[in-house]
Formats: structure tokens, C-alpha cells, sequence
């Protein structure tokens, strides 16, 4: 079975990606080839939260922290960024409708 068939779909779909390809950029230390795997998962991925478990935890910090929210679609991927550091990284859920209520 392949080891990203479902993130490739997702996220890579008009790209020519294989498992082996995600794995090599991940491992990398390049900085911007990182950042584009990051960007394409948090716009695209159906399993927002798992496919981030790819990088490992610093390297995610650091891929979270360096993102800056685009304009287009603005709204959408600043609730996955909030989402996603909230649940790696403990920080403020600035998304009300998100938060608990007692």
C-alpha cells in the first residue's frame, strides 16, 4: 500500500509525488522545499491534523511559526493554522465558535 496515497491525492494530486519523494523532501534540510509540503497540507489535506505528524515536532514548530496566512482564502487557512497550533503547540484558540463553553 502506499505510504502517503491519501495525502498525495489530496494534497499533490497535479503533481507526479511519490511516497519515497515526500519522504526525501522531509528529511531534507531545505528550508523552502519543507514550507511548500507544509503550505499544500494545511490548504488541501483531509486529515489536517495526521498529516502534519509527518515532520517531526521541532520541524513543525518551526514550518508553523515561519507561515504567514496569505490573503487569498485568508479566513480558511488562518482557522487551520489556529487549529493546528492549538493542537501541537498549546497556544490560544483564537477561534471563538471553536472554544468550550461552561
Amino acid at each position: 500500500m502506499h505510504k502517503y496515497q491519501q495525502l498525495i491525492s489530496d494534497c499533490f494530486w497535479e503533481y507526479n509525488f511519490t511516497s519515497e519523494d515526500l519522504d526525501q523532501i522531509i528529511t531534507s534540510g531545505d528550508p523552502r522545499k519543507n514550507q511548500f509540503i507544509f503550505g499544500k497540507i494545511l490548504a488541501n489535506s483531509t486529515y489536517l491534523l495526521k498529516d502534519l505528524k509527518i515532520f517531526p515536532l521541532e520541524k513543525l514548530a518551526s514550518l508553523v511559526d515561519s507561515y504567514t496566512v496569505p490573503k487569498f482564502n485568508y479566513d480558511f487557512l488562518y482557522r487551520r493554522k489556529n487549529i493546528v497550533e492549538f493542537h501541537f503547540f498549546e497556544k490560544d484558540l483564537t477561534l471563538e465558535e471553536l472554544k468550550w463553553t461552561i
